[in-house]
């Protein structure tokens, strides 16, 4: 699951003065509503969108940064291998955000790649690399995204859950979310194993959020049903009442086509919508803002994280959640820059010599350090990918561009 360019006027000053964000750009929370509607989006990957555009089209406020992980030694990173010390990406998505009156969550975790929980040893440690985190950034939301492989093991979590809990208590007010898989009993053993961590260290986020894909669903229906499940599960767990379930119980999708060939439709965000609403949930978001566009050429190329693979308007599923919010989304695109809402290009460029790799398959996985060629340039891949064209990945995408043959 590319990067905005620096804003103009020495940005790149931020990222190297340890709080000088937080100093410099610290700015009146959002109402809980906004973060609870908070969109994911990848400045850095997956030929990420002009934020302020989005903005513009849309009407949403506020965006769930994605993702941080451990580079090694208990230090937070985005991605894994960005470091926020010397970090010079975000300080200018979140600066060009908050300038145009939104704010931004921050989300650790993620499926894949290491996280804090595993590395740090303690909760304790666990959380002061989160604060480093939160203090870097002025942050007044933060999600903890629980997935594979940290879910399952029972240590990590434990941190993860301890860590959640401590940033709550030193730093008042703070959004807390928790979002973890979902099935169709609501949440699996893993899943309930969280819950049952969570109870037995007196801790209660904002929410606990289940993702409804990626596990056999078939269209909002068996979302909701989904959702009406992990209600049973949380009341269960924490002797709740339906009500108070439904008020710590939040929802992530996935638009258009999911990892399993699942299809989530704008019908379906709208049944969902409807639920939530009806429900008195208290979280509606969805991955991601870089798949909010309809695929260039074919509409349904296969799975991309740039593109949702479905027939769509730009920005269509992040007018969902800023109708969760209590919003209503312009009726209108306002004019952008021309390259403010560009779908990636998938279309062969600059085509080099005589390739030795083996040609680019959409239907390989391809891991780390695997070389392909295509269009007559050679390329690699940076992490796990799947029907991702090397020539749509750009600068900051999967696939890294080794020049010509």
């Amino acid at each position: 699951m590319a990067a905005f360019g620096l804003l103009a006027g020495g940005l790149t000053a931020l990222a190297t003065g340890g709080d000088a964000l937080a100093s410099a750009n610290a700015t009146t929370a959002l109402g809980s509503n906004w973060y609870a509607s908070a969109p994911y989006l990848m400045p850095e990957d997956n030929s990420p969108p002009d934020v302020a555009a989005v903005m513009d089209a849309t009407g949403q406020k506020a965006f769930q940064l994605a993702f941080i992980l451990d580079s090694g030694g208990c230090k937070p990173a985005w991605g894994g291998t960005s470091s926020i010390d010397t970090d010079t990406t975000m300080p200018a998505v979140i600066q060009k955000i908050r300038d145009k009156g939104g704010d931004v969550s921050v989300s650790i975790g993620g499926y894949g790649g290491n996280k804090l929980g595993q590395s740090c040893g303690t909760p304790e440690a666990t959380a002061a690399g989160y604060q480093k985190v939160i203090t870097k950034y002025a942050l007044k939301a933060i999600d903890f995204d629980l997935e594979e492989p940290e879910y399952e093991n029972t240590a990590a979590i434990h941190n993860e859950i301890g860590a959640a809990r401590i940033l709550q208590q030193n730093n008042p007010g703070l959004y807390v979310s928790i979002t973890t898989a979902g099935t169709n009993a609501g949440t699996g053993w893993f899943g309930q194993q969280m819950l049952n961590e969570a109870k037995s260290q007196g801790f209660t986020p904002n929410n606990f959020s289940i993702m409804p894909f990626d596990g056999g669903f078939n269209g909002a229906a068996a979302q909701t049903d989904a959702l009406v499940k992990f209600n049973g599960l949380l009341r269960t767990t924490f002797g709740w009442s339906e009500a108070v379930a439904y008020a710590h119980e939040g929802v992530s999708l996935m638009n258009g086509r999911t990892d399993a060939a699942e299809y989530f439709k704008q019908a379906d965000f709208q049944t969902v919508l409807d639920f939530a609403t009806s429900h008195g949930l208290a979280r509606y978001t969805y991955w991601s803002v870089n798949r909010d566009r309809q695929c260039p050429g074919t509409v349904d190329p296969g799975l991309s994280g740039a593109c949702s693979s479905v027939a769509q308007a730009d920005w269509d599923f992040t007018k969902y959640t800023v109708k969760f919010a209590g919003a209503v989304p312009p009726t209108s695109t306002p004019s952008a820059s021309p390259t403010a809402t560009a779908s990636p290009t998938v279309s062969p460029t600059n085509p080099g010599g005589v390739c030795t790799d083996p040609p680019w398959n959409a239907g390989t996985t391809y891991t780390n350090g695997n070389k392909v060629s295509y269009a007559g340039h050679k390329y690699h891949a940076k992490w796990w990918t799947l029907n991702e064209v090397p020539t749509a990945s750009g600068q900051w995408g999967v696939w890294a561009d080794d020049g010509a043959c």
